[in-house]
């Protein structure tokens, strides 16, 4: 059985130092860390706080997601894909379901589809010029409504491998808008062409 909220933290507080710090993470000295160990400290630890804060979009009268079901760069009847801006990689898009559901509680057919979805995707970002890789993402923790992130890793830039994509995302200059919007547009394009769907939104 899981350890309870009390008991992870109490196990977890046991590696901590005096401030409650624990040690800096492997991963830190990973040579793709965007971060120098010299200097770079963790966040004190904090106790669990319970009842955890609800998600946005819990209830789905007051979901922002879903009011933007017709946004977006590909669509079909239960499906919408959407480029996110100002990013500083080449490309992140953001595969949505048009209806209120989370990864749990996703339909078996719409979870089949979903594999079928994301591989393309990822198979159609990799064909864009100058892209390396496209790494697939699910955190979950921020919205309750479902979306998966995309993440083009640009051609050559090895450092940014990975798992730490993400964060050097967050550090990069914005890439140029009208270079992503062009390359959004033949992901869309080549998404058409193998799953159907519509560039507008459908019924």
């Amino acid at each position: 059985m899981a350890l309870t909220p009390d008991e992870f933290y109490r196990h977890a507080l046991a590696a901590t130092d005096g401030e409650h710090r624990l040690p800096l993470s492997r991963m830190t000295g990973w040579e793709i860390s965007p971060f120098e160990q010299d200097g770079l400290r963790v966040s004190p630890l904090r106790a669990p706080v319970l009842p955890e804060a609800p998600r946005h979009g819990e209830d789905p009268a007051e979901c922002s997601i879903c009011g933007e079901r017709d946004k977006g760069i590909w669509f079909n009847e239960r499906w919408r894909l959407d480029r996110i801006s100002g990013v500083g990689v080449p490309l992140i898009l953001m595969l949505y379901p048009r209806d209120h559901y989370d990864l749990a509680d996703l339909p078996d057919e719409m979870a089949a589809e979903l594999g079928l979805l994301g591989t393309r995707i990822v198979r159609h970002m990799q064909a864009v010029p100058h892209v390396s890789r496209a790494h697939m993402y699910r955190i979950g923790d921020g919205a309750a409504h479902l979306h998966l992130w995309f993440f083009a890793r640009p051609e050559g830039q090895s450092q940014l491998y990975g798992s730490w994509l993400p964060v050097w995302d967050d550090l990069l200059p914005a890439y140029p808008a009208d270079v992503a919007d062009a390359d959004a547009g033949l992901v869309a394009d080549a998404l058409l062409a193998s799953s159907g769907g519509s560039r507008t939104p459908t019924v």
